[in-house]
């Protein structure tokens, strides 16, 4: 009887602890140093246009983190010439595909243009463009491909993206680790789908850094970590 109890203690502990035990930074090594590198250098501008939409810095960065990560893996192995000319001639349905330092993907872009007016005031400064102010849908799939090859760009669908998780989602956050594992995960899953199928993919493990298939990682865990370490070096226990 106690072998067995010990066996769904240790089970339990796993369950819920193991994650948090792996070590990105090594696991992630030159890849983790270059997302690392692109933060800090960014952070002059980056952190202004987050303030001014009153959004948390750390918040907003681990959003996006392992999106970061994963750019730095692959942004000298994928070739995205043709998968960008089949979004803009065919749509979503035949090429949707991640784009930039952020990974987004243009029918996030467009989900993003469609519900950005609902949250989004003349104060924010960030305006988009959408299907009805182009004569031809290629030029508006063509914007969309031509923001989400700019980090500036990429920035205000962040800050859109944020914006109307908070305002869609009812969910009561206890603290803004919490927000940020379930806007992680919305970000990484998609925001289009129930806070209560988002809350159940915060744990599951569908994030790698690789063409091929290898062993996957918790978004949610990733984005932590960065929060963590950001944390911890912002204010050092004294």
């Amino acid at each position: 009887m106690k072998i067995l109890l010990f066996s769904f203690l240790l089970a339990a502990f796993l369950k819920s602890g193991w994650s948090q035990s792996i070590d990105y930074q090594e696991l992630f090594g030159d890849d983790w140093k270059k997302a690392m590198t692109f933060e800090k250098e960014n952070r002059i501008w980056i952190e202004p246009l987050l303030v001014k939409n009153h959004i948390s810095y750390p918040l907003a960065i681990s959003i996006i983190f392992p999106e970061l990560v994963r750019y730095s893996a692959l942004r000298d192995k994928m070739e995205i010439t043709l998968l960008k000319a089949l979004y803009v001639n065919l749509g979503e349905d035949y090429a949707n595909f991640s784009i930039g330092q952020f990974q987004m993907k243009p029918s996030f872009a467009e989900m993003i243009r469609e519900e950005a007016p609902s949250v989004l005031g003349h104060r924010s400064g960030i305006a988009f463009k959408n299907v009805s102010d182009f004569d031809d849908i290629k030029d508006f799939r063509k914007s969309i491909v031509t923001d989400l090859e700019e980090p500036k760009s990429q920035i205000n669908y962040l800050i859109a993206f944020i914006k109307i998780c908070q305002k869609n989602f009812s969910t009561c956050w206890k603290d803004e680790p919490s927000e940020i594992k379930f806007l992680a995960t919305a970000y990484n899953f998609g925001f289009d789908k129930k806070d209560v199928e988002i809350e159940n993919m915060i744990d599951k493990k569908f994030f790698n850094t690789k063409l091929i298939k290898t062993e996957n990682y918790s978004y949610a865990d990733v984005s932590i970590f960065w929060y963590k370490q950001y944390i911890s070096i912002s204010n050092p226990v004294r």
